[in-house]
């Protein structure tokens, strides 16, 4: 009997696609034995689901499982599996063509029959589609497969140039074997006939494939007492293990994340974390949900304890991890999790996702959308129930990043307003909410105010809080740099706005008209004096104990603003700002008499320089003089 041999063209969308699978579509080349595994699981899933209706149809294989075959000498790697393999004509419609390929039309297949089953099938990728990718690294394939109740077998061969053979031929079992006759490794590229990069790439990409990945490994085992090679006096003299080859299963095939959270342990839940994030500290909070209807997937994330050391490096990679019926497509996918969120790590499985899908296509991808908002909204659920000592633990290591938010997700950025913390004037070195805030607001006062800077110390003391001290008027003490973008963003909560306590007018105290008349003239020599570097001289509302502040306008930048844009390197505008002085204070008496007496005195040129470096003090900075500014207290001290 003559065996049926044919040859035929791809269609002319599977040529642009191997095309584009070999040239781009694939940034990492190992990801064609994802796809392959993806393959073989989906052909046993297919398989079980059709045992459920059609008894005797596993005979006497009912072992399930994918095995790899590397052999360094032929340079070949093949994939088997013993799923429901495939006829000639399931060759041709799956392997020849993108429409038609497997699990779709399998799928509609099952709903005409309209029969009812036990189980349901946990179909994963599309046949034919992701089984393009082997050209990556093949020069040659060849598919030999054995349909489930089928005595024939079919041979599909193609070295991916446009053509392929299909033939009739023999295979022992169901199930279907892929060999990739592998291309020449370059210098720097994976061996794919490596033991231990075979190892790493299972590892990564499908760990959690249901079924077990097989390969047959080489190992020292002993060689029993009784075995060995002893000299004389009974000491061993020969080997004491022996090389054998064993089949090891690859893959953990815990994916805990399908699983009822009623059946997960803490110890999984733990280890789980341990082995995606490779931090060995526990997680501070996990999410574990599973979404049915419109929009389905499942999705286990945990926030970590503590921050990694690279939390704030650009490049550093998100934590999760995307993957479809358990099947890996990708990691660090921001495309699931905004930017302040960046921390969380976890899994997130969508079922109805395509396998190949690209990072262009999840930007625009409705489904991912939908999951990025549910994910985020149960997020804040999750950080909005914490316990107060257990949020606080979170707010110290990733605070800085939430803050982010407020300025980059307008659509959440009350839910993260309602997150933050700070400490103020009144809370004796305790995290507040801006809530907590608002509701201990004195009775007549409208605004939230704040203040910038480096240190605690420094703002909690700083002169520009002593009218609002004396007031009992509470200040936030904000010591990030990221909240001077956060005030920019957040100009009012629960509709009261943000105001800082360093620029403009505070509207706490009015001014003494009569002294301000007497020291009008004072104050514009005093300007004159440093106009280089002050744009404006003013009586104070600010001050009570305290002879001179810096302030600004309201909408001038801020001191710590200007600081932190100078130390990254980057130009800033000129920044004069306000030099307030308290008409109250003894001092200013002194230095109005001097200047009545004689605005040329040499002395009053110096008190001014001297007034001015006590404001630069009195909020942290550094003078321009020191040695002068030295001089000048020494100078007083003497005298006094």
């Amino acid at each position: 009997m003559a065996v049926k041999t044919e040859t035929h063209e791809f269609k002319t969308e599977v040529k642009q696609l191997l095309n584009l699978i070999i040239n781009s579509l694939y940034s990492n080349r190992e990801i064609f034995l994802r796809e392959l595994i993806s393959n073989a699981s989906d052909a046993i899933d297919k398989l079980r689901f059709q045992a459920q209706t059609e008894e005797g149809i596993l005979g006497d294989d009912t072992e399930f499982k994918i095995k790899i075959e590397r052999d360094a000498i032929k340079n070949t790697l093949t994939v088997e599996d013993n799923g429901i393999g495939m006829t000639y004509d399931e060759v041709l419609e799956n392997i020849g063509t993108i429409a038609k390929s497997g699990t779709n039309g399998f799928i509609e297949a099952m709903e005409q029959l309209n029969k009812e089953a036990t189980m349901t099938p946990e179909l994963i990728g599309q046949f034919g589609v992701g089984f393009y990718s082997s050209f990556i690294v093949a020069e040659k394939v060849t598919l030999l497969t054995r349909a489930a109740g089928s005595d024939t077998a079919v041979r599909w061969e193609s070295h991916g140039d446009g053509e392929f053979t299909i033939t009739e031929a023999e295979k022992d079992r169901r199930g279907t074997v892929i060999t990739m006759e592998l291309k020449k490794k370059e210098e720097g590229e994976q061996d794919f006939t490596d033991e231990w990069t075979i190892r790493n790439i299972v590892k990564q990409h499908s760990d959690f494939v249901a079924y077990p990945i097989v390969m047959e490994v080489e190992k020292d085992i002993p060689i029993p007492e009784e075995e060995q090679i002893k000299d004389s006096d009974g000491k061993t003299i020969g080997e004491t293990t022996r090389k054998v080859v064993e089949e090891e299963t690859l893959n953990s095939k815990k994916a805990i994340w399908s699983k009822n959270k009623n059946d997960v342990t803490d110890k999984e839940y733990d280890e789980f974390y341990q082995h995606i994030s490779h931090d060995w500290n526990p997680p501070l909070e996990k999410l574990h949900l599973k979404l049915e209807g419109t929009t389905e997937y499942t999705a286990l994330l945990y926030i970590p304890s503590q921050a990694p050391f690279d939390l704030f490096n650009p490049e550093a990679k998100h934590g999760v991890h995307l993957y479809c019926k358990r099947v890996f497509i990708m990691g660090d996918c921001k495309e699931l999790m905004p930017e302040y969120f960046r921390f969380v790590k976890g899994v997130v499985d969508a079922p109805d996702l395509n396998l190949n899908i690209s990072r262009e296509i999840l930007q625009q991808d409705r489904l991912v959308r939908n999951i990025r908002r549910n994910l985020v909204k149960k997020l804040f659920d999750l950080l909005n129930g914490l316990e107060q000592e257990t949020y606080e633990k979170f707010w110290e290591e990733f605070g800085a990043v939430l803050k982010v938010g407020v300025q980059t997700d307008f659509e959440n950025k009350t839910k993260i307003a309602d997150l933050l913390r700070y400490k103020t004037t009144k809370s004796d070195g305790k995290w507040r909410s801006l809530q907590e805030y608002v509701e201990a607001m004195q009775p007549d006062q409208k605004e939230i105010y704040y203040l910038t800077g480096e240190n605690l110390s420094a703002l909690i003391n700083s002169p520009l809080l002593e009218q609002l001290k004396s007031k009992e008027v509470e200040v936030l003490l904000m010591t990030d740099p990221i909240d001077e973008w956060v005030t920019q963003a957040l100009t009012e909560y629960d509709g009261k706005k943000l105001k800082s306590a360093e620029k403009g007018d505070l509207d706490l105290d009015k001014v003494d008209e009569d002294k301000k008349d007497k020291y009008e003239t004072l104050f514009k020599h005093i300007r004159a004096k440093l106009e280089d570097t002050i744009k404006e001289v003013r009586p104070s509302t600010r001050l009570t104990g305290s002879v001179a502040c810096l302030s600004g306008d309201t909408f001038d930048m801020s001191g710590y603003m200007e600081k932190i844009l100078k130390s990254a390197g980057q130009p800033t505008p000129e920044n004069k700002r306000v030099l307030e002085l308290n008409m109250a204070h003894p001092v200013m008496e002194k230095v109005h008499a001097m200047f009545e007496a004689d605005k040329d005195d040499a002395r009053l040129n110096e008190y001014i320089h001297l007034l001015l470096d006590l404001a630069v003090i009195g909020e942290g900075g550094k003078v321009d003089d020191p040695s002068r500014f030295s001089k000048l207290v020494g100078d007083l001290m003497a005298g006094a």
